[in-house]
């Protein structure tokens, strides 16, 4: 059975926790506290060592997560090669996968290839991408992602000047009238979420700020879903 990401809300913000920054050693643990903690999905970061300077999982690792979650699994590809990929992540349990604008492999193709896996379909942008460079595609998409980041490693300050990418990226949502949901990915936290929410951003992926708070998983995932207020319609 596959999630349907388009089934998730756009008028409330919703909590991807980045298990980037959970304990390796007790994943399925982890994944269990912050699902009892609210969280709405979950996000798995797929690096290469190659499109991004870092190593993170594998087809292998989402297949016996998978068998520990009830949760969506918001994969994202930082990858060269996701036409390959995309298929083989999807067979092992992704729900949706993102990939980069700025990867190797024809765009469109791997619109498809996501499509024909049974998949939902985010296409994302790093911190140095305009927001132009998917205006091309906004009709074959579920979900646009800009990184607040530059891709890589978890535990980044949060970057402001991202914000009119966002604001941005909402107007063109808005004129398009298809429901997409706009991800960011990046520093987020309890203070920075009312930034991004604010400017158009209605999915947070939050790693170190959730799986690390002091005060508990739940008043984390809390804490973000409380900018819903001023999430920017």
């Amino acid at each position: 059975m596959k999630y349907d990401i388009r089934l998730l809300p756009h008028d409330r913000i919703t909590v991807s926790p980045s298990i980037l920054a959970a304990d390796f050693g007790a994943m399925n643990s982890d994944i269990a506290k912050v699902t009892v903690a609210g969280a709405d999905l979950l996000h798995l970061d797929v690096m290469d060592g190659h499109f991004v300077p870092n190593l993170t999982m594998g087809p292998p690792f989402l297949k016996s997560t998978r068998r520990a979650s009830t949760l969506l699994f918001d994969t994202h590809l930082m990858i060269s090669h996701p036409l390959y990929y995309a298929p083989i992540f999807a067979q092992n349990g992704a729900d949706h996968i993102t990939f980069h604008v700025e990867a190797e492999d024809d765009p469109r193709a791997v619109i498809q290839a996501i499509r024909d896996a049974g998949c939902t379909v985010g296409m994302s942008v790093k911190p140095r991408t305009p927001a132009a460079a998917l205006a091309p595609y906004l009709d074959e998409l579920d979900l646009i992602l800009v990184m607040s980041v530059e891709p890589g490693f978890g535990g980044q300050s949060f970057m402001h000047d991202q914000m009119a990418k966002v604001a941005e990226f909402r107007a063109m949502i808005h004129a398009s009238g298809r429901p997409i949901h706009l991800e960011i990915d990046g520093g987020i936290d309890r203070e920075t979420v009312k930034i991004a929410a604010a400017a158009g951003a209605n999915m947070m992926v939050a790693g170190t700020s959730v799986f690390r708070a002091p005060d508990g998983m739940a008043a984390a995932v809390a804490g973000l879903h409380a900018a819903s207020s001023l999430l920017k319609a």
